[in-house]
């Protein structure tokens, strides 16, 4: 592996230059960095030193991750470096950090002078000064690394900056979750939304109910790529589920990065898995099997005492299991075909006062949010869950556009802000014809790092009622962890920026240029990225019918392969370490094809230019 790993501190440092204002190559972009005269040089004699035992937890995993990256042991001690010592490296506690609002509990400070570097926090400000701090570290043994002095002092935009995944359709191993949230932690993620029930699987072990995962958990065939009409399916049993020890698992693995794991129960909708298990809780009486084919599925749980009190036995089940503050019900997508239809579901609305299907929803969710209060946990669901009123401890993910979020936000509910546009991560990056997997609908990164959580709309007050916001991985075509990790990265590293940098200070060009920086840093931890288009590719110069364009390589290291002549380029070809020029003109247009492969020789899609371009295009 130590053959692949590219020494990345040029770039990271590179915009130390004393005759240019100084940019840290760190993701996301710190609140304020303030770079000084000096540097702090350390090797193998520099020492770590923890004030509590808190710290020391911090202390030791900033230990393990340098010897990882590079090689070098450093000792650690329990206590105060003294007040003349040199070459130390100091974790200390941060003064306001004892305030009750998240985001300062999550504050840092990091001070690199000629003598020492200060990590000051709580134990999650500490934990994440140490992200920036390996974040400025090359991925390779050097004999003396000098680091700039600087102060950064830090801390998020947002209390929940989240990533959700999809397991109902396609489930991944627990090693693979583990790699997110590796990933998550390095780039200050601290929520991970799990999505552990669907019509088409139910992947969480209840004892109680030992059929949802013997019966529910397996579907006996998976719908054929888009063949809806008529139905083909691929003939494969797919299945599996997660047992209560490895959700115990992911939880404390996720706790240890200062990750909150927020798990989804689905209901009433998406629930046809727990109906192939339990049909009593259909208002029809079935048979049902698992569902095979996605989309919305009539069958959605009844509104029944029996339904209520399977809910409440699996939901403490599950409370158990998950220490965070928050239990995600769904609440999505819940056709009201078959209540409209049963004289149960009738009978309640009868009984209740209730004037149609969405006042039954919403009276479906109160209970339910009832039963999650008094546990003391706080319910949050999907924006439909506003539908017929909403119980006022209850917080809203909006997720088809904000108009959900705008309207609970001036009801007075806390808000995560999810919206399609531009927080669907199986939306695919770019045009299909250059995409290694399009699953329809195009949002590129530069989209996901434009978007502002807060709607401009808002009061103030109102303002502070989003509490931040999710990109979100839908897993009906993404059957690999391949293929997930090629829609996640890079587009979640600028959803971090989103999440935790200031809106003011976000610029996209940037961006970009730190994001170079953590390519190799994705390269080493073995994540599969979307490989970007190559720099310049969009950028025509002209001198007549003369066109000339200067390609860069998009990750460091990487070769690019060139044809003019519409051929599919490949690795036959000689690299291309020139700017291409060649003649083009509106009646003799020529499609330029790029290939990029990494020193890994992993490759990307054929990224391509037709020239002549339009003259806006031109200007890019």
């Amino acid at each position: 592996m130590w053959q692949r790993i590219l020494n990345i501190a040029s770039l990271v440092l590179a915009s130390f230059s004393a005759s240019a204002t100084p940019t840290v190559a760190i993701i996301p972009l710190p609140h304020s960095v303030q770079v000084e005269k000096g540097s702090f040089t350390f090797n193998n004699q520099t020492t770590i030193y923890a004030q509590d035992v808190t710290s020391l937890q911090n202390a030791k995993i900033l230990q393990l991750a340098i010897k990882q990256l590079q090689g070098r042991h450093l000792n650690v001690k329990l206590g105060r470096p003294s007040a003349g010592q040199n070459n130390v490296i100091n974790f200390s506690a941060l003064a306001h950090t004892a305030s009750t609002d998240t985001t300062k509990k999550e504050a840092y400070q990091l001070v690199i002078n000629r003598n020492r570097i200060t990590l000051q926090g709580n134990a999650t400000g500490q934990f994440y000064a140490v992200q920036s701090l390996l974040q400025m570290l090359p991925i390779d043994l050097k004999k003396n690394l000098s680091l700039p002095a600087l102060v950064i002092q830090d801390q998020p935009r947002f209390a929940w900056r989240g990533l959700h995944l999809d397991v109902g359709r396609h489930m991944y191993s627990v090693e693979f979750i583990k790699s997110l949230l590796d990933q998550m932690a390095i780039y200050k993620m601290n929520t991970f939304h799990w999505h552990l029930t669907e019509d088409q699987g139910w992947r969480i072990e209840i004892k109680k109910y030992p059929k949802l995962t013997q019966v529910g958990a397996y579907r006996k065939e998976t719908i054929k790529d888009r063949n809806f009409n008529p139905y083909i399916g691929d003939g494969k049993p797919y299945g599996g589920f997660y047992t209560q020890e490895q959700i115990k698992d992911v939880v404390a693995y996720a706790q240890a990065r200062h990750i909150d794991v927020v798990p989804e129960i689905e209901l009433p909708g998406h629930s046809l898995a727990a109906l192939a298990a339990y049909p009593e809780l259909a208002c029809t009486p079935g048979p049902f099997e698992v569902g095979t084919v996605w989309g919305i599925i009539d069958d959605i749980l009844c509104p029944s005492e029996t339904t209520f009190e399977f809910l409440n036995n699996v939901l403490s089940e599950v409370i158990d299991l998950f220490p965070g503050q928050y239990i995600h019900i769904g609440g999505d997508e819940a056709p009201k075909t078959r209540w409209k239809a049963s004289p149960l579901a009738q009978a309640v609305m009868q009984r209740e006062g209730l004037k149609n299907e969405e006042e039954l929803q919403s009276y479906f969710i109160r209970r339910v949010g009832q039963f999650i209060q008094s546990k003391g946990k706080r319910m949050i669901g999907w924006d439909e869950i506003l539908e017929g009123g909403l119980a006022p401890n209850a917080t809203v993910m909006s997720w088809r556009g904000e108009a959900g979020g705008i309207a609970a936000a001036k009801e007075g509910h806390e808000v995560i802000m999810t919206p399609t546009a531009w927080c669907y991560f199986d939306a695919g990056q770019g045009p299909k014809e250059q995409e290694l997997w399009q699953l329809g609908g195009e949002i590129p990164i530069q989209k996901v790092y434009s978007y502002d959580p807060v709607p401009s709309v808002l009061s103030p007050s109102q303002q502070r009622l989003i509490r931040g916001v999710q990109a979100n991985v839908w897993t009906e075509y993404l059957p690999t962890q391949e293929k997930v990790e090629y829609m996640v990265f890079p587009r979640l590293l600028a959803m971090a920026e989103v999440a935790w940098s200031a809106q003011e200070q976000r610029q996209f060009a940037q961006f970009e240029e730190r994001l170079e920086a953590h390519y190799p840093r994705l390269d080493w931890h073995q994540i599969r990225y979307r490989i970007p288009r190559p720099h310049g590719l969009d950028q025509v110069q002209w001198q007549g019918e003369q066109a000339r364009i200067q390609l860069r390589a998009p990750v460091r290291n990487s070769r690019m392969h060139v044809s003019l002549d519409g051929s599919t380029p490949d690795e036959k070809t000689a690299p291309t370490t020139q700017a291409l020029q060649f003649a083009a003109s509106p009646t003799q247009p020529v499609t330029v094809k790029v290939l990029t492969v990494l020193p890994d020789g992993r490759r990307s899609a054929i990224q391509q230019l037709r020239v002549p371009v339009l003259p806006q295009a031109v200007t890019k």
